[in-house]
């Protein structure tokens, strides 16, 4: 076997292996035989065909099955004889001759990746605490989310919920495709268009108004977007928020048993620790990243890219099939996930030589306690474990994930980090956007 290779571009490679013909005629001649004692030709018995006629009927498929199983005997042993790490598939084309058996393997490498500076890291770190305050507006929020609502006989006010039926004209059409009917809005909710809301306070059931509004310029509606629009409203109901008190049904209606407001806020309180603690965790991972893709820079796979970039898009095509839609008719553009595909792989190639440079091996303790953490949340936190234990792939997941912490937390120790202070809002807020 000779194997020569090219060089096409800083990954890509054009390796050519060559086999000699002895080699090919050798095989042939194996497979010949075999097929002389298995085939059945009129004129001969079982097992007497000459091997001559075989070779005449048989020899061009033959020689195509020698190559198929040259190609698959050759093709890794080439790839260990020049040192050659292959990213992906190679595209793998036979060459005709009329001696011997030749095939190009055209494929891409993985890059060199120098690790230069990458123990000099310039990281800012969020931290954050958990106040009374921070209780408080939580407990607020979770009032609110069990509130009932109870008609009243006044004008609308802040955070009272209006019905409305209403139409809207912009350049002399209805774009309400007639008239709304039976639509609530909840006045401060800022989910309709800036001043909507606005000109609904003050308004009693029964009462109609017309007003006139800008619609913003990045509107989703290309054809209101910016414009002007006249609309006409009629107050069908108005309704003001009935906000529970933190009773003892209230109380244990979130799991405390004993129904006291005082196990009810240390309940809150930990679980706003626990979530604070995770979305620093991911700040602190996400700065280190972002320093990291900025400090080594190195040229990525395209097959890579491309296997990343339906990884991205698969969620999509998962969601129109549930729906029942084309596919053709989500018309997702590729260069919208390629850069975070091209992040997504420069990433991966990196921490994985840093795990290996370092010797970072997956820690089975860590892999286990972060199972026991995500299954805390759930009534029977064992099944959870079990559940992941339970399943290679389930459990993969994890592992992945946490010898991904770990090689962060390697990068943080060695890092230059630098502490910021913010707030519980400010952190849980942008964490869920």
């Amino acid at each position: 076997m000779q194997v020569s290779v090219e060089k096409t571009s800083e990954l890509s490679r054009k390796m050519t292996v060559s086999v000699p013909e002895a080699v090919v005629q050798e095989k042939m001649a194996e497979r010949l035989k075999s097929l002389a004692r298995e085939v059945k030709i009129d004129g001969f018995r079982p097992g007497k065909v000459p091997q001559q006629v075989v070779k005449k009927m048989f020899g061009d498929r033959v020689r195509g099955e020698i190559a198929s199983a040259l190609i698959n005997e050759t093709y890794f042993n080439a790839l260990e004889d020049q040192d050659l790490k292959p990213a992906g598939h190679p595209l793998i084309q036979p060459i005709d001759e009329t001696d011997g058996f030749k095939y190009t393997a055209v494929f891409e490498v993985y890059p060199e990746i120098s690790l230069e500076g990458v123990t000099q890291l310039e990281v800012l770190r969020p931290v954050a605490t958990v106040t009374d305050s921070d209780v408080e507006e939580m407990i607020e929020k979770l009032r609110a989310q069990k509130q009932n609502w109870r008609i009243v006989e006044r004008s609308a006010r802040e955070h009272d919920k209006v019905t409305i039926s209403f139409s809207g004209t912009c350049e002399g059409e209805n774009f309400t495709d007639g008239r709304v009917e039976d639509f609530q809005v909840v006045c401060g909710s800022k989910k309709m268009i800036p001043g909507f809301e606005g000109n609904l306070i003050g308004l009693e059931a029964g009462a109609n108004k017309a007003f006139t509004l800008n619609f913003p310029e990045d509107y989703g509606n290309e054809k209101l977007a910016g414009k002007t629009a006249d609309f006409e409203v009629d107050v069908i109901k108005v309704e003001e928020p009935l906000v529970p008190e933190i009773d003892e049904d209230f109380v244990k209606a979130y799991g405390i048993d004993d129904g006291l407001a005082e196990s009810f806020r240390d309940d809150v309180r930990t679980s706003m620790e626990r979530e604070l603690e995770q979305a620093l965790r991911g700040k602190l991972k996400t700065a280190v990243m972002d320093a990291l893709y900025e400090k080594i820079q190195l040229t990525v796979p395209g097959t890579l890219v491309d296997m990343e970039v339906e990884n991205l898009m698969k969620p999509y095509y998962e969601t129109a099939k549930r729906q029942k839609m084309k596919l053709e008719d989500l018309n997702l553009p590729r260069d919208a996930f390629e850069e975070q595909a091209k992040r997504r792989v420069a990433l991966g190639l990196i921490l994985a030589e840093i795990a290996q440079k370092n010797a970072i091996e997956l820690d089975s303790d860590k892999v286990r306690g972060a199972i026991e953490d995500m299954a805390k949340s759930y009534e029977r936190p064992e099944d959870v474990v079990n559940w992941y234990y339970s399943d290679k792939s389930r459990l993969s997941d994890v592992q992945q994930m946490v010898l991904e912490d770990q090689i962060i937390e390697w990068l943080v120790a060695h890092a230059k980090v630098s502490d910021e202070t913010v707030n519980f809002s400010d952190v849980m807020d942008r964490q869920q956007r």
